[in-house]
């Protein structure tokens, strides 16, 4: 393989994995507040990228507006999920709590196929078509958005967490909420935005991948799928962890589809995340489970 093909693949795998990562951070933010997998994670992606075609074609506001206003409405579309789905069964079993998610997941799917039937749509590219040359590859001006965007959010993130109050408080809620509650934080409060911050990074995800891949009602599924294999490969609950599960996940994609047969591309890279897991079951970057005996 010369550098030019290792290069072309390498950029695909880094383009897909970032949606990758972003699914995965989403599914690592709720998991880390209330304990569960929100399996509408996927459809937040979605929902970001048709959202924005829909903005784009009915109101005209210009493309920049249209992003924007596509990712506004799918975090309010979480804020409304954690409230009318999640809190009035807050105190039930955690299974209780992903079959209600895997239920929110079907019916936005269903309503989005009702409204915008099962068609593809397309968002236009951020800054042109025009390929970018590199050492022999050719690179699509989207896939810098793409990657530069990833790692925007994901040092947003960082500071998020590690610098403001609000994170911290997050992030106590997931280590104690029993403590935390009996510091004055609002554990609901929490809950609730992590489900809008999870919705925000998936329609973050969703608006950016869809100039090059396109979008309709029913991409939510593999994408949601994909995040949350990459959120167990890097590690359930590290969120730079699912990030970096999400990259490697959506390289190894890119090479298994290039070297074998794009046929196998899912079965492949599921094939290698099994074997990691095999060798080590909490992640790459997971840490390993202890007991106090």
């Amino acid at each position: 393989m010369d550098l030019g093909t290792f290069l072309q693949f390498l950029a695909a795998g880094l383009t897909v994995g970032s949606t990758y990562g972003l699914a995965a951070l989403g599914f690592t933010i709720i998991f880390n507040t209330t304990g569960i997998i929100n399996f509408a994670q996927g459809e937040f992606v979605m929902l970001g990228g048709l959202l924005a075609v829909v903005f784009m074609h009915w109101l005209d506001p210009g493309l920049p507006a249209a992003v924007v206003l596509a990712v506004l409405a799918t975090t309010l579309v979480g804020l409304v999920m954690e409230r009318l789905t999640i809190r009035p069964v807050q105190h039930t079993s955690v299974i209780n709590l992903i079959i209600v998610t895997i239920g929110v997941s079907i019916t936005i799917r269903g309503l989005m196929m009702l409204l915008w039937g099962k068609d593809t749509y397309v968002l236009p590219a951020f800054s042109g078509t025009t390929p970018i040359p590199l050492l022999g590859a050719t690179i699509a001006p989207q896939s810098l958005w793409i990657l530069g965007i990833t790692l925007l959010v994901l040092a947003a993130m960082r500071y998020f967490f590690s610098q403001t109050i609000f994170g911290r408080a997050m992030l106590a809620c997931s280590f104690e909420p029993k403590a935390a509650r009996l510091m004055g934080i609002s554990v609901e409060r929490m809950v609730m935005a992590s489900f809008m911050l999870s919705a925000f990074v998936g329609a973050v995800g969703g608006v950016i991948l869809t100039p090059l891949t396109m979008t309709s009602y029913d991409v939510g599924v593999l994408l949601g799928l994909k995040g949350f294999a990459a959120c167990i490969l890097g590690g359930l609950g590290n969120p730079f962890g699912a990030a970096a599960g999400g990259l490697l996940l959506g390289v190894l994609e890119a090479f298994g589809a290039g070297l074998i047969s794009s046929a196998y591309k899912d079965a492949i890279a599921f094939v290698v995340i099994l074997a990691i897991l095999l060798w080590r079951p909490s992640g790459l970057f997971g840490a390993p489970d202890t007991e106090r005996v």
